[in-house]
């Protein structure tokens, strides 16, 4: 029986621009690309994966559950420099909202208020603390031995937000396979969403997909974005076509796009990585 990474054997491996990258079989879990596999990298927003897995394995998790938006959660990306959902001060939105807001436009405000969310504690740096401490949990039961997480968003004033190829492909299995909200939430291209202001009446919010591989390369169906100074342009992207899943990472890649799109090429025996032309995002939408 052919294995999983047969189709990538017959053809030469690609060359990528990233400095760190891993491709695998989004069912076995088996290997078809490794370049800098086990080198700790600092991975920025696609950090938000874990976050996002650590929320949605909550017990008796209640994606209805209503939040309300605090000002700190707007200063903080004031202060960082962040990308944004512009979460409105005083907003009650749901749990499930607030995964939208943080996936697609990388949302640094809705990271924040879900790990006061489900964190425990007294104050919030308390929850925000042991909300991390949560994901560095979640990372030792994944086996992510190479990996440690100091922020819920990606944003690492001590530079101990680290993580490798391999360890990313592994947090990015578990979370593709662990849930359908979680694999609805990535593919989408743009979602529009409801929260209510203080005053009572509804708000909407329309955010677009910061991974711009959606919609640009065929079989894309999601994952997430992140660039710092210290971790340069990252990717985690997923693809299925004719019932193939592959799931793969990128880190510090100047070419991230055409990289996964490069590495799908080699597992798919396709050759369309030179001819994608990627979606373009709106000029006001967010970029990470």
């Amino acid at each position: 029986m052919a294995s999983p990474a047969s189709a990538a054997e017959t053809a030469a491996a690609p060359t990528v621009s990233a400095k760190g990258a891993f491709l695998i079989h989004g069912r076995s879990g088996e290997k078809v690309f490794a370049k800098g596999a086990d080198t700790k990298r600092q991975m920025a927003s696609t950090t938000k994966i874990m976050t996002a897995r650590v929320v949605l394995s909550q017990p008796n998790l209640n994606l209805d559950k209503k939040v309300t938006i605090q000002q700190a959660y707007r200063d903080y990306v004031v202060n960082k420099g962040a990308s944004t959902a512009d979460l409105k001060t005083g907003d009650k939105v749901s749990v499930g909202t607030l995964l939208y807001a943080m996936m697609l436009p990388s949302g640094c405000d809705a990271a924040y208020a879900l790990a006061d969310t489900y964190g425990s504690g007294s104050t919030r740096s308390a929850r925000v603390k042991n909300f991390i401490k949560k994901m560095n949990d979640k990372a030792a039961f994944l086996g992510m031995t190479n990996t440690k997480f100091d922020s819920f968003d990606g944003i690492s004033a001590t530079g101990n937000n680290y993580s490798t190829p391999r360890d990313m492909a592994k947090l990015a299995r578990s979370a593709y396979r662990y849930s359908d909200k979680f694999r609805e939430i990535i593919s989408k291209t743009k979602a529009v969403r409801y929260g209510t202001a203080s005053n009572g009446n509804s708000r909407t919010y329309t955010w677009h997909n910061t991974n711009q591989l959606l919609g640009s390369y065929s079989g894309a169906n999601g994952m997430k974005t992140g660039t710092t100074t210290p971790s340069g342009p990252c990717l985690v992207f997923t693809a299925k076509r004719d019932g193939k899943v592959y799931i793969g990472v990128v880190l510090n890649a100047s070419d991230r796009y055409r990289d996964a799109a490069k590495l799908l090429d080699y597992a798919y025996g396709s050759r369309t990585a030179s001819t994608m032309q990627l979606r373009q995002l709106p000029e006001n939408a967010q970029r990470d």
